[in-house]
């Protein structure tokens, strides 16, 4: 195999393991109440990457000002953004979460506008506007009816982490930010900030889970956050941040496959004519804004723009070399790894390095 399709084939799984972590966060919540499963996926996903930094320095190293500084709201932010999803993904089918949230691509420009001088074209309302009805559609299961409860919480949880990734460019723009070390201090926030409450509720059940269980818990852990991130950092520096971004932007493809496939769910008419809109209203509203940035150089002089969380973004490559580094492993699919790119378009160094993240200024996420 060349190496071009070896990365390509490398992005297509962690599409997948995205896209498959809302039917494993489904089936882990109908065994352990929702806040165990969250401090159990933030506990593992910290002592892994606690020993993959250790590992990759040959022992811990300090966190700098900048990254505690950034660390500390968005821990707090994406906290808030898996509560709502998991207890989301809890009443609803998996792939309508995998497609709700993708909402976070036509929500972001809307809340982050440091990239877009002038305002979005009405083209990119447009394709908000196609997600809008999908997501009607979707929420309308084989008749139009009340939303079900866990419809709304993905609204919501799209609209939180469209607030998260917009915080990303502004609380890392131009600091020394290590993608890694935020990342461990995200995943100890988080794990702090879930175990009163996983206390209270009752930790003795992880001790009675059964083994379909903690692999569930441990699929979340290891390959929907540390997997997936580590993945990604090493395949997009390997190809251009088009090219990345298209192949993760699947995610939601992946989330409806498995969800029919692995979950038992259904498509109806309606649902499926919905998740078709959504997927094409997302790439389309994304392919607009990517334009429109490139089209017009932000003179702001605020923190860099935060690119989209789908195709041509950077990808959970990014489109130049503006973009601000993730911030976390399961977000970083959908804000992307920071991509420098050379004269011959193809993605330069990654900010994984040991050294501060580079910043630069912006010039048209």
């Amino acid at each position: 195999m060349s190496d071009a399709r070896r990365t390509d084939a490398v992005l297509l799984v962690v599409a997948l393991v995205w896209g498959s972590s809302y039917l494993s966060a489904q089936t882990a919540v109908a065994a352990l109440p929702v806040l165990t499963v969250l401090f159990a996926r933030y506990a593992l996903s910290a002592v892994a990457c606690l020993g993959v930094m250790c590992a990759a320095r040959g022992g811990p190293r300090g966190w700098t000002r900048d990254e505690v500084r950034a660390g500390l709201p968005l821990g707090m932010t994406q906290a808030a953004v898996l509560v709502v999803e998991t207890y989301g993904v809890a009443h609803t089918s998996a792939a309508n979460a995998g497609l709700i949230i993708s909402l976070t691509i036509v929500l972001t420009p809307l809340l982050d506008r440091s990239g877009h001088p002038g305002g979005l074209p009405p083209s990119f309302y447009a394709a908000a506007g196609v997600c809008v009805l999908a997501v009607g559609l979707l929420m309308s299961g084989n008749g139009f009816h009340a939303p079900r409860p866990g419809d709304l919480l993905m609204l919501v949880a799209a609209g939180v982490r469209a607030v998260h990734v917009a915080l990303v460019g502004r609380f890392t723009a131009r600091r020394a930010v290590r993608p890694l070390h935020l990342t461990v201090l995200q995943t100890l926030i988080g794990t702090a900030l879930f175990l009163p409450p996983a206390a209270a509720t009752g930790l003795s059940g992880l001790a009675r889970a059964d083994a379909a269980t903690w692999t569930q818990l441990l699929y979340l852990a290891l390959f929907c956050s540390v997997f997936a991130f580590l993945a990604q950092t090493w395949a997009v520096q390997r190809t251009s941040a088009s090219r990345a971004s298209l192949l993760l932007g699947t995610e939601p493809v992946w989330a409806a496959v498995v969800g029919v496939a692995l979950g038992g769910e259904r498509f109806g008419p309606l649902t499926g004519l919905g998740a078709a809109l959504m997927v094409a209203g997302t790439y389309w509203g994304q392919s607009v804004e990517r334009a429109h940035r490139t089209r017009t150089p932000s003179t702001s002089p605020g923190p860099a723009p935060v690119p989209l969380p789908m195709p041509g973004s950077g990808g959970k490559g990014r489109p130049g070399p503006h973009a601000g580094p993730p911030v976390d492993a399961h977000t970083a699919a959908r804000v992307g790894p920071r991509t420098e790119t050379g004269p011959d378009g193809r993605p330069g160094p990654h900010p994984e390095k040991d050294s501060p993240c580079p910043t630069t200024t912006p010039t048209t996420g």
